[in-house]
């Protein structure tokens, strides 16, 4: 698991360095001239261009931060005044990312990058081909290289024999071992260096990040409300069409049967058993509707019981994996519950899928949710999309939804609330 580890480390290292020393400098040098170009006209047009695509870059490293180390890096950048058009709205959308504090933040981080960033990124690398050196030089490639007259050191080893060899060998298993627990610990310093740089560091910036966070927590709220505007109108519906409906169905036979009870006793049996009948009928549908507003497996048994119960229902198999060490507030339970009956459902229906993988699990004070199924793909938050109300329904609870389906499949619906388990097991309260 080390070695696998130190080599990933290792090749995307190599994959950040040349990324980060090209990308960066080339970047950098358009940004600055770009700028420059300012007071002659022509920057007003292609500074927009060029820190929006500096922020694309910078973004695409706190992309792989977070997959690759787990470091997570803010995007702490002011919205974009919305474009008039013509050379007034460029000229206001380059003001607006001049006055950023973010735009010169990413402009010192391409720099850093490109020095510091480049060492980490790459000694990775050099510590796996040390380690592979040596031992290579120790079983005869140092022969031909020394009878040529080749000047070859390994480190601070002079290689002019079979010793100097061994010891470089030595020294490469050495790195080698180093190798094995300093890559992961060299990969993840490069994309903190980065954080250091890119992450919001004024207070100003924070103050802005906080009034985002408030806009966005608010629409969630404004949503939570339609949504449960919603929600109750669909159960009035269901009542009204459903068992109110039956119970005054049955109502009428009653009396139906009270006037034929004497006249036509066979006539009124029947429609007494018609009457039991839809009695059943409507205790069936008003379980129903209580079963599709809050579980029972789910207030007695906690969410993994209820969504194992969940995917035995689906059309297809649903292998579940659950690693709750406690339960998590009511409203959240609830929330996740549906959240992942509405994303297996679009599977069920929409993408032609032969196997669902969902994954449940809580770490760091986020309960973290995967569905993963093996359909066409094409799946996206766009338009009329379910997946628009799973969204809404999180983002209530300050959550996230992501959603990866290239066409052709796979499709993995990634879920995160942030949240905390109580000591109580997961089997119940």
């Amino acid at each position: 698991m080390r070695v696998r580890s130190a080599l990933l480390a290792a090749a995307r290292g190599l994959y950040l360095s040349v990324v980060g020393m090209a990308g960066s400098i080339i970047i950098f040098t358009l940004a600055i001239v770009s700028i420059v170009f300012i007071p002659l006209g022509l920057g007003v047009f292609t500074t927009p261009a060029v820190i929006k695509g500096m922020r694309g870059f910078a973004n695409m490293r706190r992309v792989h931060a977070y997959n690759w180390s787990g470091v997570h890096i803010p995007q702490p950048y002011r919205p974009l005044p919305a474009g008039s058009g013509g050379v007034i709205g460029q000229m206001e959308q380059c003001k607006a990312l001049l006055k950023d504090p973010a735009t010169w933040r990413d402009l010192s981080w391409l720099l850093v990058d490109a020095t510091a960033g480049f060492f980490l990124a790459i000694l990775p690398l050099v510590l796996v081909g040390y380690a592979l050196w040596g031992p290579v030089l120790a079983f005869g490639v140092w022969r031909p290289i020394v009878n040529a007259g080749g000047n070859e050191w390994f480190a601070f080893i002079h290689i002019t024999g079979q010793t100097s060899a061994n010891l470089a060998a030595g020294l490469g298993i050495c790195l080698g071992v180093l190798s094995l627990f300093a890559n992961p610990a060299l990969l993840r310093a490069h994309f903190t260096l980065a954080m250091s740089l890119l992450a919001p560091t004024d207070t100003a910036t924070r103050e802005k990040a906080l009034a985002q966070r408030v806009d966005r927590l608010t629409e969630t709220r404004h949503d939570a409300l339609d949504t449960s505007a919603a929600e109750l109108r669909r159960i009035e519906r269901d009542l009204h069409d459903g068992a109110q409906a039956r119970i005054v169905a049955m109502g009428m036979s009653l009396g139906t049967i009270e006037a034929l009870i004497e006249k036509d006793p066979e006539q009124a049996k029947k429609l007494l058993a018609a009457a039991r009948a839809d009695s059943a009928d409507a205790l069936t549908e008003l379980r129903d509707l209580v079963r599709g507003i809050h579980p029972p497996v789910l207030a007695e048994r906690g969410l993994g019981d209820a969504v194992r119960a969940l995917a035995l229902r689906m059309p297809m198999p649903v292998e579940v994996d659950v690693e709750l060490s406690g339960r998590a507030e009511e409203p959240v339970e609830s929330a996740a519950y549906f959240a992942v009956s509405e994303v297996l459902t679009n599977a069920a229906k929409h993408s032609g899928a032969e196997r669902v993988w969902l994954d449940i699990h809580h770490s760091q004070g986020m309960l973290r949710i995967s569905v993963t199924d093996n359909g066409r793909g094409g799946a996206s938050t766009a338009g009329g999309s379910g997946l628009v109300g799973v969204e809404r329904r999180l983002g209530t609870f300050d959550g996230v939804l992501a959603v990866s389906s290239p066409v052709g499949g796979p499709t993995m619906v990634t879920m995160e609330i942030p949240c905390s388990l109580s000591a109580v097991p997961a089997h119940g309260r």
